[in-house]
């Protein structure tokens, strides 16, 4: 089965949730190029993509056999994208004049060092910046999304960035903002949840909290993080608090966990899944 993933999986996220979404990436001339622009199309998602000589669209395989992940192939180029491909995505940002802008960050090429800059500085400075980054096979550094408003990175991610292994997440979460001053972050911590913390001008306004994974039967974890990114974004960008956006986007990956495959998750499966933990919890105090 072939699905839209990455970045795109995000910008579908967006579409189900019910935002107008702008896509901007780079695609191959190839059959799953097609395959993903076509998937945006019907989507409703406008796509402004680029393509390289020779640089083929990524695609990720694996290989499942009763239940066990067996094999996994990759077919990607990784080599930063050329000034020209970096200039117009730039020209795309500021022309678009939108409410939110999400760096989804898988390290294919899109962002390094040199382009997380020159793109960030093509942001609006009222819109709402958002970053996460997502790297299995590549190295990614969160702390290079700097004064952004949300990040939302995994912990593995988070402990390579600052060159931290053993201290505790609240450390963790105080050492990306020494480094990179977001306003808030999102710690993704696997099946132990998340940890969220705002960070303001002063210590006393400064707060943080856990929730604990609203998972009842992890299918497949794929994808998780993605419809995380998603729901807590636009949640913020609705109600400004974040303990509304980390709530809705764990219950977002929830949902994302129980399906099988890369699917974007809608409104009335976050509704579901609210009433289930209401239910839970009426049979609880009874």
């Amino acid at each position: 089965k072939n699905y839209v993933g990455g970045a795109g999986v995000v910008a579908m996220h967006l579409k189900a949730a019910g935002a107008n979404v702008i896509f901007s990436t780079i695609l191959g001339n190839d059959s799953y190029g097609k395959f993903v622009r076509e998937s945006l199309k019907k989507s409703g998602i406008k796509i402004n993509y680029q393509t390289e000589k020779l640089r083929p669209t990524t695609n990720k395989n694996v290989i499942i056999s009763q239940g066990y992940r067996m094999l996994k192939l990759d077919k990607l180029d990784n080599k930063p994208i050329s000034n020209k491909t970096l200039k117009s995505f730039s020209r795309e940002i500021i022309k678009s004049r939108s409410n939110a802008y999400v760096f989804s960050d898988f390290r294919h090429g899109i962002f390094n060092r040199d382009s997380v800059s020159f793109l960030s500085s093509s942001i609006p400075s009222k819109s709402f910046k958002v970053a996460d980054s997502q790297v299995a096979s590549r190295w990614g550094n969160i702390c290079e999304f700097e004064n952004f408003d949300l990040v939302t990175p995994n912990e593995k991610e988070a402990r390579f960035s600052t060159g931290d292994q053993d201290t505790t997440v609240k450390s963790l979460t105080q050492s990306i903002f020494k480094k990179s001053k977001p306003k808030n972050i999102i710690l993704k911590l696997g099946s132990k949840g998340i940890y969220s913390t705002h960070f303001a001008n002063n210590d006393e306004n400064t707060f943080a909290f856990s929730i604990d994974s609203f998972v009842d039967k992890n299918v497949d974890p794929v994808g998780a993080g993605d419809a995380l990114l998603a729901y807590s974004t636009l949640s913020y960008l609705k109600t400004k608090s974040l303990l509304v956006a980390s709530i809705i986007g764990s219950i977002a990956a929830a949902c994302e966990c129980e399906y099988d495959g890369n699917i974007p998750i809608t409104p009335s499966d976050i509704i579901k899944k609210i009433n289930s933990i209401e239910q839970k919890i009426k049979f609880k105090i009874k």
